[in-house]
């Protein structure tokens, strides 16, 4: 009976390749993992820290350093960062060797309410805290204004920010409490009341045409109110 050499030495290599990776498996799965610092998407204006986001990379009730690489479960990751009110978005890798790398895009706030609590409106209209390590520099928000009803506020905040010169004046805007919208302007001291937002851009435009005139003529300081609540005038109250 002849040996086919050929066949043993196939049978033997598909048994040491099959030994190889199951010891490289074995040993990729009990590799512990190693969290790479975050990377902040879009402004360097940190409202969290990096040990915060380590903070939150916990899965059952552990720091994910502390586990294997094989029972990291990404989605759960993500949806404990994504829970953080101060993060709009946050997306979470890891690499063969273990390293774990995330990425986030913070919120970015438009206006700040103050009343009994203060916290921020983002640009998408949601609430969003305060930060103990990073202070914007945005619109006050005060008057008549609830957490849970942000929309008219928001909607004349957005505008604020979209326009560089109302971004660049505003520095107040005051809900009243039938809900129509003052707001005060920088180095000034009138109010200017912009009443419903109905037809707001024409309202924008009527009182930049104002400014323009008031500041050339030098009388802006003349003025205790403005008033945008009509929208083909404007109505000046003197002191």
């Amino acid at each position: 009976m002849r040996i086919n050499f050929n066949y043993i030495k196939v049978i033997g290599l598909v048994l040491v390749l099959g030994f190889l990776y199951a010891f490289s498996n074995q040993r990729n799965s009990a590799r512990k993992v190693n969290v790479q610092a975050p990377k902040f998407i879009g402004e360097n204006k940190l409202f969290i820290t990096d040990s915060t986001v380590s903070k939150l990379l916990i899965q059952n009730q552990q720091p994910v350093t502390e586990q294997p690489k094989e029972i990291i479960d990404l989605n759960e990751l993500e949806a404990a960062l994504n829970s953080n009110s101060m993060i709009k978005k946050a997306e979470v890798f890891m690499s063969i060797n273990g390293e774990l790398y995330t990425e986030i895009e913070q919120k970015r706030p438009i206006a700040r309410v103050s009343s009994n609590v203060s916290y921020y409106i983002d640009d998408e209209g949601s609430y969003m805290p305060l930060s103990s390590n990073y202070t914007a520099r945005v619109p006050l928000v005060t008057g008549n204004v609830k957490k849970n009803n942000l929309g008219n506020v928001f909607e004349f905040a957005k505008a604020v920010d979209q326009d560089e010169f109302l971004k660049k004046h505003v520095i107040e805007i005051r809900q009243n409490d039938d809900s129509t919208i003052d707001f005060k302007i920088r180095k000034s001291d009138f109010i200017v009341h912009l009443g419903t937002l109905r037809k707001l851009e024409k309202k924008i435009n009527n009182f930049k045409a104002f400014y323009q005139k008031a500041f050339k003529d030098k009388i802006l300081d003349s003025y205790a109110r403005v008033n945008l609540k009509f929208d083909k005038q404007v109505i000046c109250t003197k002191k």
